[in-house]
């Protein structure tokens, strides 16, 4: 259903990711290429980290209590490294070179680091006494076979993938990436690089969607650009039906020549909703194409995107298998210049960021905020966020904002 009024900005959100299957297909990838990737399953250790206990330090691994009284000389009886470790154990007065990730001998409770020790032929004279347990790694001190430290949901990043190496998985099973078509739509449009013509403008916004949705896990398919014309629109839709989600650029308003609605209306699309009380951004569609999600944004360069970040990146972390998907985006900031009272429409403004003294960055909006304006969004940083009738607010009050590439 449509509704007559425009719905807020999260009543549209709840809409879109209620929409999201709760079961998404998973597939099994070598860790190499898991960068990205959201985990699909918990990931327990496979095994003990470290597997013994293990020295912290280059030194010599002795007992604390034959460093009470001092001076002293151990007599050094072996050596101890990562990956040979010394087989036997010591006994009183006794000590064995160590160095640091290897085994931790039988019989010792402590490590005398090298700058506090000297060597005097196959003795050693501490320098100076050492507590029991200094400067060892205890077995299981980083995790223990069995733990669950990955859970299902994570997006993994370079430390994650270090820890699953760790705990000794070579591959992960992860949530198969959103295939996601964009079809631009418009006559006006032509490919960059092609000729130009003086009643045409490039067609930028297909490149956007593309990033955000590349950039939040999905897998972005260019679909070229579909005339105003019904038949061309179909056939657009038609090559889309393979895809997790179809996203439609321009026509989405109520124009002689906004064709978008009435073509996928004819396909069989269930109509959610068409409006939002937002701005830029107020004409977009969300329905389902039998299996397929449809997302149809403005043509407006600046509302696309904008619409982009707060619908789409939302709905493609949903589909990577995020828990947290539909989160708060914003987050507090200082506001750099006054901003007039707003209007029933939800706004989000181009700005820039710098360093504020309070710890909060500082976030001045741009003077022009035109929809169309391409410049003005490739300077700014952030979006701010100002609520449907808001009041006046001076520079210096607190504001929220979304960030570019958060």
């Amino acid at each position: 259903m449509s509704g007559e009024q425009p719905l807020t900005v999260e009543q549209a959100r709840a809409r879109i990711l209620a929409d999201v299957a709760k079961d998404r297909p998973v597939e099994a990838i070598a860790l190499e290429r898991a960068t990205g990737r959201t985990l699909a399953l918990d990931l327990a250790a496979k095994r003990t980290q470290p597997p013994t206990a293990v020295s912290a330090m280059d030194g010599y691994a002795v007992r604390a209590r034959d460093l009470i009284a001092l001076p002293v000389k151990l007599k050094q009886i072996g050596e101890s490294t990562a990956g040979h470790g010394f087989s036997g154990s010591l006994g009183p007065k006794e000590t064995v070179r160590i160095f640091t990730g290897a085994p931790v001998p039988d019989g010792c409770d402590t490590i005398l680091i090298q700058e506090n020790a000297r060597v005097d032929g196959g003795f050693v004279e501490p320098l100076e006494t050492v507590a029991s347990g200094r400067h060892i790694r205890a077995k299981g001190i980083d995790f223990t076979q069995g733990e669950v430290l990955l859970a299902a949901g994570t997006r993994l990043g370079a430390p994650n993938i270090a820890l699953a190496a760790a705990m000794n998985y070579a591959e992960v099973a992860v949530t198969r990436r959103p295939r996601v078509a964009i079809l631009a739509t418009g006559d006006e449009l032509v490919r960059p690089g092609e000729a130009v013509g003086i009643d045409q403008i490039v067609a930028s916004n297909s490149f956007a969607i593309a990033a955000l949705v590349e950039a939040a896990g999905g897998e972005p398919l260019d679909l070229g650009i579909a005339r105003d014309e019904l038949a061309a629109l179909e056939e657009g839709v038609n090559a889309a039906r393979a895809v997790d989600v179809l996203v439609t650029l321009g026509g989405a308003s109520v124009g002689d020549y906004d064709l978008v609605k009435p073509a996928l209306a004819g396909q069989g699309m269930e109509l959610s909703f068409w409006r939002i009380a937002m701005r830029p951004g107020k004409p977009v569609i969300h329905g389902r194409l039998g299996p397929m999600i449809v997302l149809g944004l403005p043509g407006n360069p600046v509302a696309a995107f904008v619409a982009g970040i707060v619908f789409l990146v939302p709905l493609m972390r949903a589909l990577c298998g995020d828990p947290d998907a539909g989160r708060e985006q914003s987050e507090p900031a200082i506001l750099g210049k006054a901003l007039r009272g707003n209007d029933s429409r939800q706004d989000y403004l181009r700005a820039t960021l710098r360093p504020g003294e309070t710890g909060l960055p500082i976030a001045t909006p741009f003077e022009i905020q035109d929809s169309s304006l391409l410049r003005i969004l490739a300077q700014a940083q952030c979006l701010v966020v100002r609520d449907p009738h808001a009041q006046p607010a001076a520079a210096g009050d607190l504001c929220r904002i979304i960030r570019f590439g958060s």
